[in-house]
């Protein structure tokens, strides 16, 4: 059942992306392809997260300064956020949970653009403070791009990733072989690629995958793992996202170094 309503979605989602390409410019087909991207979202992921657009900001963050902006935020709905106007905020890093580019078309330069922006996002500083948690935590913020279209064969988007990571100075960590420090170990970029029934691409460090603990022993070096597939595609991406958004945390923001920059000289005791 749920696969097949997954499938039925993806072609949903493949079909409706046509209606916006007979608009002239680039802008006004890839923002209703991000649209229909939210509307899945919001109608499937659980009550306890929202979707945004916008950038990331943590406790260093400057006014003014340069910062990605991301085509899709799921954050926590129990955190604050900022307005900017227009339907763009800032979310604290302390309750991203996800980031989602959404690609009209996904090419090594769209791919490297969305890297470089998941690279940035992994370096924001978390200020919290923890006392339990259960289910599935994610070791770090998780990056995904989702294309309507894009190279026919995923060891396409493969051959891609190590070249970008080269260009940029990134390396991947060695990954585990024991499944649980596989998971606590976080990708340095990117998390997944999906290309909507042509494929998937994802780091090997998820709690639920394709690849067995066996196979893992017997390549211990290798840490992507792709697949080209007309069906599933979202099915695993949903899935992704609701092992991520699925958990309980007694955490919450501690808001003291975000005020370490103001500096009162009037301040009065009695």
């Amino acid at each position: 059942m749920l696969k097949s309503h997954m499938d039925a979605i993806e072609k949903q989602l493949i079909a409706t992306s046509k209606i916006p390409a007979n608009s002239g410019h680039s802008l006004h087909k890839g923002t209703p392809r991000e649209a229909f991207i939210k509307q899945f979202l919001q109608s499937h992921l659980p009550e306890t997260v929202s979707i945004g657009t916008g950038e990331i900001i943590d406790c260093q963050s400057l006014p003014g300064q340069q910062r990605n902006q991301f085509d899709i935020v799921i954050y926590k709905k129990n955190y604050p956020k900022l307005d900017f106007g227009g339907g763009i905020s800032g979310f604290l890093i302390e309750s991203v949970i996800a980031t989602i580019e959404v690609k009209s078309t996904l090419t090594s330069t769209e791919l490297e653009n969305a890297i470089k922006a998941a690279k940035n996002s992994k370096t924001f500083i978390k200020s919290v403070t923890n006392t339990f948690s259960t289910g599935y935590i994610p070791p770090a913020i998780l990056n995904f791009v989702v294309a309507y279209d894009g190279p026919q064969n995923m060891s396409t988007v493969n051959g891609w990733i190590p070249q970008i990571h080269d260009s940029l100075n990134i390396s991947c960590p060695s990954l585990s072989t024991d499944h649980q420090k596989r998971m606590s170990t976080a990708s340095p970029s990117i998390d997944g690629i999906f290309i909507l029934e042509r494929g998937f691409l994802y780091f090997d460090n998820v709690p639920i995958g394709f690849v067995t603990d066996t196979v893992r022993q017997q390549r211990p070096d290798n840490k992507w793992v792709f697949c080209n597939t007309e069906t599933g595609n979202l099915l695993l991406f949903f899935l992704f996202l609701q092992e991520a958004t699925c958990n309980i945390q007694g955490q919450w923001l501690n808001p003291g170094p975000y005020l370490k920059s103001v500096h009162l000289k009037d301040v009065q005791f009695f």
